[in-house]
């Protein structure tokens, strides 16, 4: 689940990039004395929030591979909010009224020189997408950090792993149900793992079991 969790936020990370290379909005101006001139606003120029969300995206997808348990629903909760603004930052070029002064702002051109503006819709909608998937995103990390178990038996060291074997064994286990690496840690401290604890034998000394 973190594995797909962190392709989608690389995915996300990438259509976010795109989105701000892409063009946004287009001014055209007209002094009086030259020739009209238009200027382009990609999506880095009119939102300059894009670029530092994908690599907060990309940040993310790392982090999820060193953390579990509560740091983990941090990131999650930073993805799922990084996610958000992302879409207001998309959705909000749809629905402002007029690009014209913002992008003439942006554009660094008098506003009374303007003669027409307009916007383009791709390059925020696949801003949109990205969000989406950044809160697909934080949702499989959220439940990956719920579901996972604290302590689990490939993050403990050789001896707990060793006690685990033991347990299971009792408790009826085969060998086949061990992993391979619980299994090499018990012959590394010179004991069978599919067999019960039992007795010392006499004239050996239990706590240097194979050397």
């Amino acid at each position: 689940m973190i594995r797909i969790a962190q392709a989608l936020l690389v995915v996300g990370a990438l259509a976010l990039w795109l989105a701000s290379r892409l063009p946004w909005v287009e001014v055209s101006t007209f002094d009086g004395l030259g020739q009209p001139k238009t200027s382009t606003l990609s999506g880095a120029e009119w939102s300059t929030a894009l670029v530092p969300l994908a690599l907060v995206l990309l940040a993310a997808a790392v982090a999820a591979l060193a953390v579990r348990g509560a740091l983990l629903r941090a990131v999650a909760v930073l993805v799922a909010v990084t996610g958000a603004g992302i879409a207001y930052l998309g959705i909000s070029q749809w629905v402002l009224h007029d690009v014209a002064v913002r992008g003439a702002n942006l554009a660094e051109v008098p506003v009374s020189a303007l003669v027409g503006s307009q916007r383009f819709y791709w390059g925020a909608g696949i801003a949109v997408v990205a969000a989406v998937i950044a809160l697909v995103a934080a949702g499989l990390l959220m439940r990956a950090a719920a579901t996972a178990r604290p302590g689990a038996t490939r993050y403990a060291n050789p001896a707990a792993r060793r006690d685990a074997v033991r347990s299971e064994t009792a408790d009826g286990a085969s060998a086949d149900d061990m992993t391979e690496r619980m299994m090499w840690d018990a012959l590394d401290e010179g004991s069978d793992p599919t067999s019960e604890p039992g007795p010392p034998e006499p004239g050996t000394d239990p706590d240097k079991k194979g050397r």
